[in-house]
């Protein structure tokens, strides 16, 4: 029987890597063929072509970049790439990718949605501070990606319904999903007053003291009546909390250290996490965009296990979830046959869409992959490996 302990001492870092694995070669592909490119496909199995037709989902390209980069920063740890000495590098393969998404995207970083952008500012934030570890230089594509969203995300965020960012152009509602990215954005870039303005007015407008969690946002109907869509998503509540560390403060802590408590309370469920031991895990959401809400959740969890400042309870809490969820995943995998078109690929693992689904029933042999779901399976054993990481080190990391 697998205990508490025995999870939080796997090698969280060589899961990882097998998950790295699984989703590069299983959904990696060069952009219509192009040296220097790459993207991932949406679904697998399928052709080059046919993804080419499907819906674009820009956002799952950003969290891909993250994905890479936390990839990346394992690399530099250990000295060794995740994919064998001959292949790309974590972050070239990220630098590569960021290519593919400016192109696939018309030839520009812009789109109708600021949500979307602010992912994409924030993990070529995290892939530019990579390549200055690594002495590489892409700063100032970077800094010219960073200057064109920063005006977008200057223009979202308006005194309209008292401050808050527009989720898209049509600018007919403000929500947490752009907000709260765009609010760790300027924090992380050094605007903290406009930061801490858009995390303030998070607080007053679409905060839920019954829950102690943030709903959806506030949408303008057509006669100006403002409606509250209050429903709670996993993913909301993530980058609410990596601002509120990165802001720092008293104020903030205490809400942070609240957030993780209610996360605990209401966004989990038990799930089996060894033959029989089950714990509480995070609640997942399931497929389409909904397969990387919990994904993007235990990543800001890792970061508030992590952090010092938060009482000790808290970030054993955070810690839990992440290490728990991870387990589920990694004990629910499946393998792939090698008679199964997703072979071709060169994918060893599929994932779970539930950590208390074995993969085998969410996806048996023969049905369409997602994107989605195996990125949030990789990003939540990027965050496991992180919680590892900075309990063995002692070290903030983001």
């Amino acid at each position: 029987m697998s205990s508490p302990e025995a999870a939080a001492s796997a090698d969280w870092s060589a899961r990882a890597d097998e998950a790295a694995l699984s989703v590069t070669r299983m959904f990696g592909q060069r952009l219509f063929f192009l040296p220097g490119t790459h993207i991932a496909a949406i679904e697998r199995p399928s052709g080059r072509l046919k993804n080419l037709v499907r819906p674009w989902h820009y956002w799952w390209q950003a969290h891909y970049v993250d994905c890479l980069v936390d990839a990346g920063r394992r690399e530099l740890t250990r000295g060794a790439r995740f994919d064998g000495g001959s292949r790309p590098s974590a972050g070239h393969l990220a630098s590569r990718l960021v290519t593919g998404i400016r192109l696939r995207n018309f030839l520009t970083v812009v789109n109708n949605y600021y949500d979307d952008m602010a992912w994409l500012a924030l993990s070529t934030l995290r892939l530019e501070k990579l390549a200055e570890a690594t002495r590489h230089t892409a700063g100032r594509r970077h800094a010219r990606i960073r200057k064109s969203l920063t005006l977008q995300f200057d223009s979202a965020s308006t005194d309209d319904l008292g401050g808050g960012t527009f989720w898209s152009t049509k600018r007919d509602f403000k929500n947490t999903p752009a907000t709260a990215p765009v609010a760790l954005y300027y924090a992380r870039t050094g605007n903290t007053a406009k930061a801490q303005s858009l995390v303030d007015w998070l607080h007053a407008k679409l905060f839920d003291p019954a829950h102690g969690m943030y709903q959806d946002g506030l949408r303008i109907g057509s006669n100006g009546e403002v409606v509250l869509e209050a429903a709670i998503y996993t993913y909301n509540q993530g980058p609410v909390l990596g601002a509120l560390l990165e802001l720092g403060g008293q104020a903030n802590l205490d809400r942070a250290a609240g957030l993780v408590d209610a996360v605990a309370r209401h966004l989990t469920r038990p799930a089996a996490v060894a033959p029989g031991r089950t714990a509480a895990v995070l609640r997942c959401d399931g497929t389409g965009d909904g397969g990387l809400f919990t994904g993007i959740l235990a990543r800001y969890l890792a970061l508030a296990a992590a952090d010092r400042r938060l009482p000790e309870r808290t970030r054993a809490t955070a810690a839990a979830l992440v290490i728990e969820t991870a387990q589920a995943l990694w004990e629910g995998r499946r393998a792939v046959d090698p008679a199964e078109a997703l072979a071709r690929h060169g994918a060893q693992w599929v994932f779970s869409v539930f950590p208390e689904t074995p993969a085998g029933q969410a996806y048996p042999t023969g049905a369409a992959i997602e994107l989605s779901t195996q990125l949030q399976a990789w990003m939540v054993l990027e965050a496991a490996a992180a919680v590892k990481g900075s309990a063995t080190k002692g070290l903030r990391t983001n």
